[in-house]
């Protein structure tokens, strides 16, 4: 690049690079390799942490005494004004390769000279790796605030459903009463679980990498332990050829919104089974819905069904990233350049999906009638046979008496509680009187209170455990 006065008659003069690298190459990149070797359209997020970890490194070089601390200072105030500058909205120009050319660039806008002496002892390899470690803890600190918020609303819906009871399902067929809020809750917990791989994902990322260099360590005497303290992390990286490889946190990271994913789409898919018109336990309100461009009537569950179809771009972020992995030598390799793309983009996706899940289920309203309605007798069959059960009767042989009566009912086009005492009484002699209590779902919801069970008593100490979990800090 060269710039002159031609109206002064100067000759052109060539422009300062702020390339960090190119002075062992006879001529420049061609155009081509420049454009597919630019990564700023993707990196440029992690503009407030290079700042942050270049401060640092400009401060370790000053009491490490490799550049004076005047120059040292001048450093760490420069990049406070590049990043107010960052953060205003500064436009990348073309000769900005990634994020770091960039700050680079503004920095010598800066300061001046000394801007030169901040890469000293240190590479893109281990600068990158560390910009991107403090990006995604603090990525797993914001989508574990969201986790909170969608779980304070299952609970919210757990207490409105109070006493209702539906179906529970095994096969998607109906299998045993449950309490509606027990069914929340069913929900709840994986979303807990997803939290703490959430916080494990960022225990995983705070190991610095900082002061590994290219691939063999700084050969200036710069302490890690200040890099760390300054920086926040939890430990040093032990190996500087591992340090700037590893993405076992980016992987680990996507494994985490991946199961997230996964537990966002089955909950959905309840949602969405539960407003159809053939179940009708739930409608959907009007600010997360949507309607048809061609039938008035229609009321569509989109956020749910995004929902749903996120868990599969969850799946294709943490499979590219395993493929690129598992092909790779030891050490630095260009191809890790492409690690923050389906990182961000999972990031991006679910912090967008959760809150808009939160939304949308907060306004769900459930038809608590419709769902005790779905409750049949043939639901307690189960019940039946441990009323057997407490008679002495083995459960093998409870459960052959049972099914006897199902197929009978079955037959007769009526449900258990529709047949005569005489069946019953033929089916199996232990059965007495008051067999027709054993089905009630009442009855069988009252018979399980077990920990972690759907009885009145277990669920609301499912629940006290649930608020105790959400008001945590």
């Amino acid at each position: 690049m060269t710039r002159g006065d031609p109206a002064a008659g100067g000759p052109p003069v060539t422009a300062p690079s702020h390339k960090l690298w190119g002075g062992r190459f006879s001529s420049g990149p061609s155009p081509l390799l420049e454009q597919v070797n630019r990564s700023i359209g993707v990196d440029y997020r992690l503009w407030p942490f290079d700042v942050r970890l270049s401060q640092a490194w400009a401060e370790a070089l000053g009491a490490a005494g490799v550049i004076p601390i005047d120059e040292s200072r001048a450093l760490v105030d420069g990049l406070e004004a590049v990043g107010r500058r960052l953060a205003a909205g500064v436009t990348p120009s073309a000769s900005d390769e990634d994020i770091h050319t960039l700050i680079d660039r503004l920095l010598h806008e800066e300061v001046g000279d000394p801007a030169s002496r901040l890469h000293t002892g240190r590479s893109r390899n281990d600068q990158v790796a560390t910009a991107t470690r403090m990006w995604t803890i603090d990525a797993c600190g914001r989508l574990d605030t969201l986790l909170r918020e969608l779980q304070q609303v299952m609970i919210a819906q757990a207490e409105r459903l109070g006493d209702a009871i539906l179906p529970a399902y095994t096969h998607l067929q109906r299998a045993q009463p449950v309490r509606g809020a027990h069914w929340m809750l069913s929900h709840f917990w994986p979303l807990e679980r997803d939290r703490a791989r959430m916080a494990a994902a960022a225990r995983a990322a705070s190991s610095m990498p900082l002061g590994s260099g290219a691939v063999a360590g700084s050969a200036f005497p710069v302490s890690r332990e200040l890099l760390r303290q300054r920086l926040g992390f939890a430990a040093i990286s032990p190996n500087s050829i591992d340090a700037v490889a590893d993405r076992d946190f980016v992987a680990e990271t996507l494994f985490a919104l991946t199961l997230l994913g996964t537990h966002l789409s089955r909950l959905a898919e309840d949602l969405i089974l539960f407003g159809t018109g053939e179940f009708g336990f739930a409608r959907f309100g009007d600010a997360f819905s949507t309607g048809s461009s061609m039938m008035p009537q229609k009321r569509n569950p989109d956020v749910f069904e995004i929902a749903r179809g996120s868990a599969a771009r969850m799946l294709g972020d943490l499979t590219t990233v395993l493929v690129t992995l598992k092909g790779l030598p030891s050490g630095y390799n260009k191809d890790l350049q492409d690690d923050k793309r389906p990182l961000f983009d999972a990031v991006d996706t679910m912090m967008l999906v959760v809150p808009a899940v939160a939304g949308a289920l907060d306004e769900v309203m459930f038809d608590v009638a419709r769902m005790r309605a779905a409750v049949s007798a043939g639901l307690m069959a189960t019940d039946l046979a441990d009323y057997l059960v407490d008679r002495g009767v083995a459960f093998r042989d409870a459960h052959s008496a049972v099914g006897k009566l199902v197929r009978e009912a079955e037959a007769a086009g009526v449900e258990l509680d529709g047949l005569p005492h005489a069946s019953f009484a033929a089916a199996h002699p232990a059965f007495g009187p008051d067999v027709l209590d054993a089905l009630t779902p009442e009855r069988s919801l009252a018979r399980r209170n077990l920990a972690g069970g759907t009885g009145p008593a277990a669920v609301q100490e499912q629940l006290a455990a649930a608020r105790r979990i959400a008001q945590a800090r």
